[in-house]
């Protein structure tokens, strides 16, 4: 993986528990590499926390990574936790500002790898424009992990425009992806054990939030309601939604956009993409007079060429989703009963 910045060279080859015990490899760890690498203003003071000001409603949001293999077609776990939780702050109309960042660190971890991950990591916040402000870093026995875990947490402004709140959703209302369906876990699953094949896909991970501020620029509240559908995929992301507003949801399997390579994948591992994780995506619901204007801009940006328009809310079969095949039946979309594909983020 080609990466802008060195990684670092530490003076040891491998994560011990002694990294963890809060003594001189510990501090050297950090010391040579944490904070060399993701060296600004709020690290340098090296306190327990981070104090900052902002001006106006401001979004918070945590999450977790544990995505195995660590390293995958387009990206790897450093990248996909920062670009994973500025996704989660621009689904609640905001600009993310400031990110925590914690590790938990496995006995064993090849310290290249762990050099690799946080380059990724300042790479991603540099292209985001987000600080990371504070962390935190744990080492557990061999065994007891997979490498590395990280905790995300983050901050930021709420667009002044935006009213995004399933309250809002209204019958005739039209339903948009921003791009691909499943890449990323198509991408993860390629490299499996017993389930590669020969393909090309790479993760769909990237920071969605300049491409929200842009449209809730032009279109504020006409944007009803965001949401990335990672975990659990599309169909999870308008259960959950539909459960709420008690209304129905029609998708158009016609309308809904698939990498060829993508679609072969599925079938061949018996798959349902829209039950598959995406990282680099969000599903809109959008005022129906605005809707084609909406698609249209979205199309400009570079998160949104193969954005589409793949279904409506409707008044009919409330509190379900339906989804109408290319033969003209239709299928009930429900939750995922299972786990289809675990430690995909």
């Amino acid at each position: 993986m080609k990466t802008e910045c060195a990684i670092p060279k530490f003076d040891f080859d491998v994560i011990t528990l002694g990294h963890g015990s809060g003594g001189l490899l510990t501090h050297r760890l950090l010391q040579s590499g944490v904070f060399d690498i993701l060296k600004n203003d709020w690290l340098d003071q090296q306190h327990d926390g981070a104090s900052f000001s902002l001006t106006g409603n401001v979004a918070f949001s945590t999450d977790s990574y544990v995505v195995s293999p660590v390293f995958f077609p387009g990206g790897n776990i450093g990248d996909l936790a920062v670009n994973g939780t500025v996704n989660d702050l621009a689904m609640c109309g905001a600009c993310a500002k400031y990110l925590s960042l914690a590790f938990i660190l496995e006995e064993g971890l090849r310290m290249e790898e762990f050099g690799e991950i946080l380059v990724s990591i300042k790479e991603a916040a540099a292209k985001a424009n987000i600080h990371i402000v504070t962390g935190d870093t744990k080492v557990v026995e061999k065994g007891k992990g997979d490498k590395i875990f990280i905790n995300t947490s983050g901050i930021g402004l709420i667009h002044s425009s935006a009213n995004i709140h399933h309250n809002n959703i209204a019958p005739g209302d039209k339903i948009i992806i921003s791009g691909k369906l499943a890449t990323h876990g198509i991408a993860i699953m390629s490299l499996r054990k017993g389930l590669s094949f020969d393909t090309s896909v790479k993760s769909d991970t990237a920071a969605l939030h300049f491409t929200v501020m842009k449209l809730l620029d032009q279109f504020g509240s006409d944007i009803k309601f965001l949401r990335d559908p990672t975990r659990g995929g599309l169909a999870s992301v308008l259960n959950e939604v539909c459960g709420l507003t008690r209304l129905g949801y029609e998708l158009n399997q016609a309308d809904l956009p698939i990498d060829i390579q993508v679609e072969g994948a599925c079938e061949m591992l018996g798959l349902d993409p829209l039950y598959i994780a995406n990282e680099g995506l969000f599903v809109a619901i959008v005022k129906k007079e605005t809707a084609n204007n909406f698609l249209a801009e979205l199309r400009k940006d570079e998160n949104g060429f193969d954005a589409s328009m793949i279904g409506e809310v409707t008044t009919d079969h409330p509190g379900k989703v339906i989804l109408k095949s290319t033969i003209g039946g239709k299928r009930v979309v429900n939750y995922l009963p299972g786990e289809q594909l675990p430690r995909i983020c």
